[in-house]
């Protein structure tokens, strides 16, 4: 059996890893670090695991950690690269689901998150987890960073088209998100409060989100240029569950039977994509509480529209960690996801 820990089990994606790896048959949930000085038992801060588990968390930083084959952390951003340099020293391999090691050079990052990495030796070590896309990378890796919800939707949607070299590089891609209200964490904040959130949806970030570095540099990876993109994202009242919509200029004319051709021989053998090949449009309700992106492609004369839909809290961020954690240790990648 894996031994697993998970630190930050008090949020969305925290909980997610969780519910995730009590039902993974080879997996051994040994700690939970948390924040908290109380060391609640888990089921008390989400009552939906009682009966499940008797576990209770441990404090960070203060309390002994047992041996671990795994780490998932579920931290915020800016806090989790204070964790990982022992985690590693101490032979644990690790799953990263903030944002602290998704960019490769310390200034970007500095640009998105405001604040110095305090851990670049480890920064250039990792690699990045879009399972997709660089499963060999990732079974040999000791530290993955875990794709961020809007990148994971955008850029399984982009991908078929950039490493096939259908996108006119010359011209911008625009990319129009739509996010569930969980995508912002659990701490409460005045414009996530139902009665500013309900029957409203709202623009934000325009231009300046922090997942645009991290886009920008999977995206031009893929295509092996620099690529240009426009993103707005957008608050929708839901729970959870994002839609990407992303305008692709073409390089060459191209049928739309042709694009998910290309598409679905693109993703051949990855359970978790599935590609339209008809007229179905990908929306929310059909991949939620799952670890899959369902993808749709329509050509509108030179330009491609790319639709991705996801559960943000799955395979944008929990299911995927999941994921990479199989990945990693050799495993089926759909252990426990199905």
């Amino acid at each position: 059996m894996i031994r697993a820990g998970i630190l930050g089990p008090s949020g969305y994606t925290g909980f997610h890893a969780i519910d995730i790896l009590l039902r993974h048959p080879a997996v051994e949930i040994v700690y939970l670090g948390s924040r908290r000085e109380e060391r609640p038992l888990i089921s008390d801060i989400w009552p939906r695991l009682r009966g499940r588990t008797d576990l209770r968390c441990s404090l960070l930083g203060v309390d002994p950690v047992p041996r671990m084959d795994v780490a998932i952390i579920a931290l915020p951003h800016t806090v989790a690269m204070e964790h990982v340099p022992g985690l590693l020293e101490r032979g644990t391999r690790v799953v990263d689901i903030s944002a602290d090691y998704r960019l490769r050079e310390p200034a970007e990052y500095k640009r998105w998150y405001k604040k110095e990495h305090s851990d670049p030796v480890n920064l250039a070590r990792a690699v990045y987890g879009l399972c997709e896309c660089y499963s060999d990378r990732i079974a040999r890796a000791v530290l993955v960073a875990n794709p961020g919800c809007y990148p994971t939707a955008v850029e399984l949607a982009l991908a078929p088209l950039l490493k096939n070299r259908l996108h006119d590089v010359r011209r911008p891609i625009i990319v129009d998100a739509k996010s569930g209200i969980s995508g912002a964490g659990r701490s409460p904040a005045p414009h996530l409060h139902f009665p500013e959130a309900n029957e409203s949806v709202t623009a934000y970030k325009v231009g300046t989100h922090q997942h645009m570095g991290e886009m920008i540099q999977t995206l031009s990876d893929l295509a092996g240029c620099r690529v240009e993109m426009l993103f707005v994202p957008h608050l929708v009242p839901m729970d959870r569950g994002i839609l990407a919509t992303c305008y692709v200029p073409l390089s060459r004319p191209l049928q739309t039977a042709e694009l998910q051709r290309i598409a679905a021989d693109f993703y051949s053998g990855r359970r978790f994509a599935r590609v339209h090949m008809d007229d179905r449009i990908a929306n929310t309700k059909d991949v939620m509480g799952t670890n899959f992106a369902d993808i749709s492609f329509r050509v509108l004369g030179d330009t491609a529209v790319a639709i991705s839909a996801i559960d943000n809290l799955i395979k944008g961020a929990s299911g995927q960690a999941v994921q990479n954690m199989n990945i990693m240790f050799g495993l089926d990648e759909t252990m426990g996801l199905l």
